[in-house]
């Protein structure tokens, strides 16, 4: 497969040409990167409105996803923004209502977008482990909440997979959207490389309407690559609004070090990339079952992901993730519950036994008690947008009882809130504050 992007760049750099154009590095620096850092010079193209090299850079991505694919070098942030842009404007037109269902496990970049644009959202509590970063929605929950609207929204969006590992189940879930004629919107940052399973998991082949994938997080590809995607169906609807929705909120200088290795990955996917992910989580499959027989709790997970549970193996994880890091093994994510490893086809093959020596010999203690608080109820008093736009103060979070929470600047990762800007502080939001060691909030000035 052509990488049209690299071409091009490499041809620059070989002519060695006086940069008279941004940026001001001008070629040289120290990182040794910089002279394949451009702009959008005459042939580089234009991210929003390609018709050359990024155009077929892209076409060739569509074809290895067999779906409309379109790049994007600031992460699934900005997919998901264009993803609820689109569902929204769809809405509009047809007269439709443009209030969003969402599980609440979600990014904080969807709550950054329905905030700018207004749209009113529902959140379905669906946790039944009580961590925040999961839900556990099905077909069937979700169905039995849909008969009891009086209107409907006009998408539900979820997180598949979610920062623990788990997947929902999208193919039941979208027979039962289809009932009603409601989108389906998937934040599949994590999981960019499903499609290459033997049995693909692919949110648009399930029946995804569009997904958002951190190509960055699982590809061999630079930070802040990523691809909005879009069944056959969507972009017959979208397809003259995806580059309005992209460039509305995306920056007009892209990283041409992201686009060349986002135009590279293309490459690798359509070649070595498939076999080498089937090596790879079988290393992964064959790690989770010796941690097993070590008496480790390993949560289930997509197959990129080890997520273990900490407290009954006898340590809490602040306790836990000072022996990894002393030992120089850093989790992609860690919480008051779990540690996740991340892998990737580009894990060096020293890095599974490293991981198993180093568990091997942590001494197994007595179990630690320490349930997950749980919050039952959620109380709704303003939007998102009225929240975040109100006066607010920072307050110790013992304190903050019956005052609405507004704050959008989430710790990342996982940059999931516990409690949504614009909902009522409870007893069991606070115990949940205190649990995750969040002692200051900001809340809406009364």
């Amino acid at each position: 497969m052509k990488t049209p992007i690299c071409d091009f760049v490499n041809e620059y750099v070989n002519k060695k040409s006086h940069r008279l154009h941004v940026p001001g590095h001008k070629g040289s620096g120290f990182l040794g990167v910089e002279k394949f850092d451009i702009t959008e010079i005459d042939g580089a193209d234009d991210l929003y409105c390609p018709s050359s090299i990024i155009l077929e850079s892209e076409e060739n991505a569509s074809k290895i996803y067999n779906c409309p694919t379109y790049y994007t070098t600031e992460g699934s942030s900005h997919a998901i923004r264009a993803m609820v842009y689109l569902v929204n404007l769809y809405a509009k037109r047809n007269g439709k209502s443009t209030k969003i269902l969402a599980t609440r496990n979600v990014h904080k970049s969807f709550l950054t977008v329905t905030m700018l644009l207004d749209i009113d959202v529902d959140f379905i509590n669906t946790s039944e482990n009580g961590s925040y970063l999961s839900s556990n929605l099905n077909a069937e929950v979700l169905d039995n909440y849909l008969k009891t609207l009086k209107e409907l929204p006009c998408a539900l969006y979820i997180t598949s997979p979610d920062y623990l590992g788990n997947t929902a189940d999208i193919k039941e879930i979208k027979k039962v959207l289809n009932k009603y004629d409601i989108y389906l919107l998937v934040d599949n940052a994590h999981g960019a490389y499903l499609k290459f399973l033997d049995d693909s998991l692919f949110p648009i082949d399930l029946g995804a309407d569009m997904c958002a994938s951190s190509a960055h997080k699982t590809l061999p590809v630079l930070t802040g690559g990523a691809y909005l995607h879009l069944s056959n169906n969507a972009y017959n609807l979208f397809k003259g609004d995806v580059l309005t929705a992209l460039t509305t909120f995306g920056s007009t200088s892209p990283s041409y070090l992201t686009l060349q290795s986002l135009d590279y990955a293309n490459k690798i996917l359509s070649t070595t990339f498939k076999g080498d992910l089937k090596t790879t989580i079988k290393k992964i499959n064959e790690l989770k079952v010796k941690l097993k027989e070590l008496s480790y709790t390993i949560c289930d997970s997509e197959p990129l992901k080890i997520t273990i549970k900490t407290k009954p193996y006898g340590y809490l994880v602040e306790d836990f993730i000072k022996i990894l890091y002393k030992n120089n093994t850093i989790p992609e994510f860690y919480d008051t519950d779990y540690i996740v490893l991340s892998f990737s086809p580009s894990t060096d093959l020293s890095t599974y036994d490293a991981v198993y020596s180093l568990l091997k010999n942590i001494d197994k203690k007595e179990s630690v008690c320490d349930n997950i608080p749980k919050i039952t109820k959620y109380k709704k008093a303003l939007s998102i947008k009225d929240a975040i736009f109100s006066k607010h103060e920072i307050v110790d979070a013992s304190k903050s009882e019956n005052k609405i929470y507004a704050d959008i600047n989430i710790h990342c990762p996982p940059a999931v809130p516990i409690v949504i800007p614009g909902e009522i502080i409870t007893k069991e939001v606070i115990n949940t504050f205190i649990y995750y060691n969040i002692d200051k909030v900001k809340i809406v000035k009364q």
